[in-house]
């Protein structure tokens, strides 16, 4: 069970986090790095000294970029540990698990990871005010195990009270409020920052169905071959 969990897990989050990390390259990362030059004040976005709205072009730093490929992959090759652990859960709790309904899984993993943390508190931009990284990183951490509690309730649950209780741990976090700082200011453009908001979500939506597709077929795979 442990070798087929490793094996599943591992060879899924490499592949859906090296596709990950080509979009994020060819998506993400130019709104980054055109974010770093208001950031370092080589470009502006008011007063006389505003420049016009087109994108710089940008080239591939080898060391930078095979970093983030790196980690990319370790990082959805734990998540995808995580999503096959609870596949083998629910297998023996009687569900069925296939290539079909892990895209499901995925787009479960994508909800609590990404999508409810990023309701009250989204991707940002470099140059933007925020509030202390601490307790951003504990509020993540909180709205993520909440919401997945709550995917898995809403999954597994039986009756109005495991659904009711799935609906106030996905709302719980944000009625509580992210960390915000004390005002906001920035010299990024705020259409800049949106568009990095919704290419982070974007790719990671595209990253997390692989990884429950992929995640979902192995361990099918691996279920046929051991009967």
């Amino acid at each position: 069970m442990l070798g087929r969990i490793l094996t599943s897990g591992l060879v899924a989050g490499a592949a859906a986090g090296l596709c990950a990390a080509v979009l994020q390259l060819l998506f993400v990362q130019p709104v980054l790095l055109h974010a770093e030059l208001y950031e370092g004040g080589e470009l502006v976005h008011f007063g006389a000294a505003s420049v016009p709205a087109e994108r710089p072009e940008f080239g591939l730093d080898p060391v930078r970029d095979g970093l983030s490929v790196i980690f990319s992959m370790l990082t959805y090759a734990g998540y995808a540990l995580i999503l096959v652990a609870l596949m083998a859960l629910a297998e023996g709790r009687g569900a069925v698990i296939s290539a079909r309904n892990g895209i499901s899984w995925g787009v479960a993993g994508f909800v609590a990871v990404l999508l409810a943390p990023a309701f009250s508190l989204a991707p940002e931009v470099p140059g933007v005010a925020a509030a202390e990284i601490v307790p951003r990183q504990a509020w993540w951490f909180a709205t993520a195990l909440a919401a997945g509690a709550a995917m898995w309730l809403l999954a597994f649950g039986q009756g109005w009270l495991a659904w009711g209780a799935a609906i106030v741990l996905l709302l719980a976090p944000h009625v509580i409020g992210a960390p915000e700082p004390d005002s906001f200011s920035g010299p990024v453009p705020t259409e800049l920052g949106a568009l990095f908001a919704a290419r982070v979500l974007g790719v990671g939506l595209a990253a997390w169905v692989l990884l429950g597709l992929l995640s979902g077929l192995l361990w099918s795979s691996d279920d046929e071959t051991a009967s």
